[in-house]
């Protein structure tokens, strides 16, 4: 797969052991373990952590733990996260990963929101949610404007002096899905989850009206990546 070279070919070199930040149900842990990475799998949710067992390889462990409570003692070639990223603490947040990597070790953050790809979709969808909210973008975490060329975390990895050689690079993605998985995607997005529960009800039930059966999605992935400075 395209995110798996690009990282790897980033690395320069094979990655035998790496860290998952906030793990979920593992599909990025898959991606890796397949490929006979040795993955170490972390998430707060131990729920998460037992349906991510079932569909892993042997070589995936898992550790229940918040990235702010991973105790630096092993350190690992590449420490990943797959839109997990904004859930961690932003305070100490490129020191800690630093003590999780070798010297020259490889950071990998990669996702994306999905997008209506049809214009004419989009503006419905927008008149449908329109009383309830103005946007349901997900702003930046260090607020950068989405028109900026480097995006988060690579601003944050590029004033680190924990991290060099940041990279920012997109892989270009279309997916389908029917309109009501699309509306359960939309149940996740903090903007939705802001709303009272009968609001969020109207308002998924507006935007499913509007929606037809299977809707193309825009689903491009942002991949950061930086390498772990040796700080002295």
């Amino acid at each position: 797969m395209e995110l798996f070279d690009l990282v790897m070919g980033y690395a320069g070199q094979p990655v035998r052991c790496a860290l998952e930040i906030g793990a979920g149900t593992g599909k990025a842990t898959r991606l890796f373990a397949e490929r006979g990475v040795a993955v170490t799998a972390t998430d707060p949710d131990q729920a998460m952590l037992t349906e991510l067992r079932r569909h892993v390889p042997a070589n995936v462990d898992t550790v229940r733990a918040a990235f702010e409570d991973l105790r630096p003692g092993e350190t690992y070639e590449l420490v990943y996260a797959a839109a997990a990223l904004h859930w961690t603490n932003p305070e100490g947040r490129w020191s800690r990963m630093a003590a999780l990597l070798q010297p020259g070790g490889v950071f990998a953050s990669f996702g994306g929101p999905l997008r209506l790809a049809d214009p004419a979709v989009q503006e419905a969808v927008r008149v449908a949610r329109a009383p309830y909210l103005r946007s349901d973008e997900v702003p930046s975490p260090d607020g950068t404007p989405p028109d900026h060329e480097l995006q988060w975390p690579g601003t944050e990895l590029q004033r680190s002096r924990f991290f060099a050689d940041v990279r920012q690079s997109v892989i270009e993605r279309r997916l389908t899905m029917s309109a009501s998985d699309f509306v359960g995607h939309l149940s996740t997005i903090s903007a939705y989850l802001e709303l009272s529960p009968p609001e969020r009800e109207q308002v998924f039930s507006r935007i499913e009206r509007v929606l037809p059966e299977t809707v193309e999605l825009a689903a491009d992935i942002t991949v950061h990546l930086a390498r772990r400075r040796a700080v002295h």
